[in-house]
């Protein structure tokens, strides 16, 4: 298991937007925290229910029933939410080393937009392979997905500090990545056979990864 923790790969530019989604995240989350001891327990859950994604929410919708802002304003703001510091701490130590190469190759308005696609995207590749799910999906981790995917095109060869076992080691972006996405994509496929996925929406990383790939292939080679 590789614990990513620096990257040796110095970005040209100040990673303005990068900082402000961190920012931000934590932000949010801290005010999350806040909820916890002002609203009872179930109000609380129904607020986490009500700015997340919940894929059944789609099929719903195409069939009249909700409103489009019920259905779809979610996945938009369920990436600025996480369930506890664990999540959010994992999620911006990623962003925190792979944004701000990306950011400098997209530029700071595009990478911002690029960020928000792919964790739509993300979403949306959630909600498709669990279409009548009605449990709650949150986090950034579908966006950094994207991000991720990104660097490992961008920068295969930089290299990552990271903790193997009780070594710290600088490993190629591409060892390190490519062995997260393997392990993403090998349980998105257990998924597909009705096996758990301990709760992690896996198809989004996956999907946010390889979509990711595809629009910086695209802006790269255009």
């Amino acid at each position: 298991m590789f614990i990513p923790l620096k990257d040796i790969n110095p970005s040209r530019s100040y990673p303005i937007v990068n900082i402000s989604l961190i920012i931000a995240n934590v932000a949010l989350f801290f005010y999350e925290l806040s909820l916890q001891f002002t609203l009872t327990p179930r109000a609380y859950a129904e607020f986490l229910s009500s700015y997340s994604t919940v894929p059944a929410r789609l099929p719903a919708y195409f069939s009249g029933h909700g409103t489009f802002e019920m259905a779809f304003l979610p996945i938009l703001t369920s990436m600025f939410l996480h369930s506890g510091f664990v999540h959010i701490a994992g999620n911006m130590l990623f962003l925190w080393i792979f944004g701000d190469n990306v950011e400098d190759f997209f530029g700071h308005i595009p990478y911002l937009f690029f960020y928000l696609f792919c964790g739509i995207g993300a979403a949306l590749a959630h909600s498709f392979f669990n279409l009548y799910s009605r449990v709650p999906a949150l986090g950034a981790s579908g966006a950094i997905s994207g991000v991720m995917g990104a660097y490992i095109l961008l920068y295969p060869r930089a290299r990552i500090l990271t903790l193997v076992f009780v070594f710290l080691l600088p490993i190629p972006a591409v060892v390190v990545l490519g062995e997260w996405f393997l392990v993403q994509f090998l349980a998105g496929i257990n998924t597909l056979g009705g096996g758990p996925s301990g709760g992690v929406a896996v198809m989004a990383h996956v999907g946010g990864f390889l979509l990711g790939m595809l629009i910086t292939a695209l802006v790269r080679w255009h």
